[in-house]
């Protein structure tokens, strides 16, 4: 959910300051950009792990302060609710084994956190929506105790002039009941938890990246699909997207563009420029927390500010080049990107099979972005997108050469894609092989998360038993693919 604030409450000359220090910033990384005054790092990769606080009976356990101040780990912080954390992995480059690094960072930090259980926390799970998730648990009562994630309510609330949200999801269960509820707050976030990957390349290639990855949104999140139930019903495969997407609810613009919903995957893709997105969060979108610190402006702490108040499902983010002793105080600021697209778990050799799959792909699709961008409209990326989300790996999306294939087809053409990119990033033969082996047989298998826990459910009709095997599988370290239901 990004940094904390030191304010609460906000006046209307708060709102004028930041937006003219907004502006300031905004035109400065544009003209950064332009001069080639960025960092040129890079491949560097990195990810946020959000995850699950459980008790015994495998519902949300609110107690992420006292988890926290036991694990003492500054990998792992508070997420927006009292039951979710975050964990996140230090930066790597990709060439050599950095994904092995990161593998290996994770399984640490997670099995330390697993060691931090208590009498009022069980255990953690990583899984896009828990199944056993009640809607009492989304209560600001649940809300993780903070300036920002209060702020942001409020301000939220303001920006839909105090309409509720009024959610709406299918069901694609064979006569399955669909969703429609109302809520009064933005806590339906807690319930859309994700495995976050990043990657810092040259400026220059940025555009072409982001572009590729929108491309590739919709067989990743096929792939990767693992939120099938929300409040006891079988919804979409990966129900984390339109419930993310309704949870901030509409706004209207600034522009004669209609309303806004700063959870979205685009309308087009991204310019030469990327920094146009910057100009564009200033245009379009509110502003939400208007927090002017004592930063000087070549840190742009107020358009970094802004940045983590819009969603977009690939975001541009700025940040900073580390130093040799690991800080970022004075270094170049750079460009990267963060993939939202997927949920958390199953297991951590298939989130770092999915990580290997993105950034190889990605880089080999941004090679011919322009013949790519030409083949596959920005329309047609985008309905994928959503009918991957809603049907998984049963999904039909439009690929490259203009007609409708089957998402397993399109992801089983794409797996020597991503091999190779992987190669000519420097990754090892070995490691690319090792991850990429989990995909194919995912595919094969037809087996991500969202289809094993649908057909345990089908089997057994049980969510609780369903959460509590899932919970042991994730523990063995075992691929999705092998689980037994």
């Amino acid at each position: 959910m990004g940094q904390e604030i030191d304010a609460s409450g906000f006046s209307d000359a708060d709102f004028a300051r930041f937006r003219d220090r907004l502006a300031l910033e905004t035109a400065s990384l544009r003209d950064r950009f332009v001069g080639g005054a960025l960092s040129q790092a890079g491949p560097l990769i990195g990810f946020e792990l959000e995850a699950w606080l459980v008790d015994r009976h495998c519902f949300p356990a609110p107690h992420n302060q006292s988890f926290l101040a036991r694990l003492a780990d500054p990998l792992v912080v508070a997420e927006l609710s009292r039951f979710n954390i975050e964990v996140n992995g230090t930066p790597q480059p990709l060439a050599g084994d950095g994904l092995w690094r990161l593998e290996q960072e994770l399984a640490e930090t997670w099995g330390r956190c697993v060691g931090a259980a208590h009498d009022e926390v069980d255990t953690v799970v990583a899984i896009g929506t828990l199944p056993t998730l009640r809607e009492s648990d989304l209560c600001l009562a649940n809300l993780t105790p903070s300036n920002r994630y209060a702020a942001l309510n409020r301000e939220v609330l303001k920006a839909r002039g105090g309409r509720p949200l009024d959610i709406a999801i299918d069901s694609t269960a064979p006569g399955g009941h669909g969703l429609r509820s109302t809520h009064d707050d933005l806590m339906l976030e807690a319930a859309t938890t994700s495995f976050q990957l990043h990657l810092q390349i040259p400026p220059d290639r940025i555009a072409a990246y982001l572009n590729a990855s929108a491309m590739l949104a919709a067989p990743l999140i096929a792939l990767s699909a693992n939120s099938p139930f929300l409040f006891g019903r079988q919804l979409w495969h990966e129900t984390r997207i339109p419930l993310f997407e309704q949870a901030l609810g509409d706004e209207p613009g600034h522009v004669q563009r209609g309303a806004i919903r700063r959870v979205t995957f685009g309308d087009r893709y991204a310019d030469d420029d990327p920094t146009v997105l910057f100009a564009e969060n200033l245009e379009l979108f509110r502003l939400l927390l208007p927090v002017l610190d004592e930063e000087p402006g070549d840190r742009f702490a107020c358009l970094r500010l802004h940045n983590g108040t819009i969603w977009r499902w690939n975001r541009l983010l700025v940040g900073f080049d580390l130093d040799e002793g690991g800080e970022a105080g004075g270094a170049l600021p750079h460009l990267r990107i963060e993939n939202r697209v997927m949920p958390a778990g199953p297991s951590v050799i298939d989130m770092l099979a999915n990580a290997a799959f993105w950034f190889g792909a990605v880089h080999a699709l941004a090679r011919v972005s322009r013949q790519a961008e030409e083949a596959l409209p920005h329309a047609t990326a985008r309905a994928g997108f959503y009918a991957a989300a809603r049907d998984g790996l049963d999904a039909e999306i439009g690929w490259l050469d203009g007609r409708l294939w089957p998402v397993t087809k399109v992801i089983e053409a794409l797996i020597p894609v991503a091999r190779d990119g992987l190669l000519e990033q420097g990754v090892g033969e070995e490691l690319a092989e090792r991850y990429l082996d989990v995909v194919a047989t995912r595919v094969a298998a037809r087996r991500n998360g969202a289809a094993w826990q649908i057909a345990h459910h089908r089997r057994h009709g049980d969510l609780f038993r369903l959460t509590a095997e899932y919970l042991e599988h994730q523990r063995s370290g075992m691929a999705v693919h092998e689980w037994p239901l």
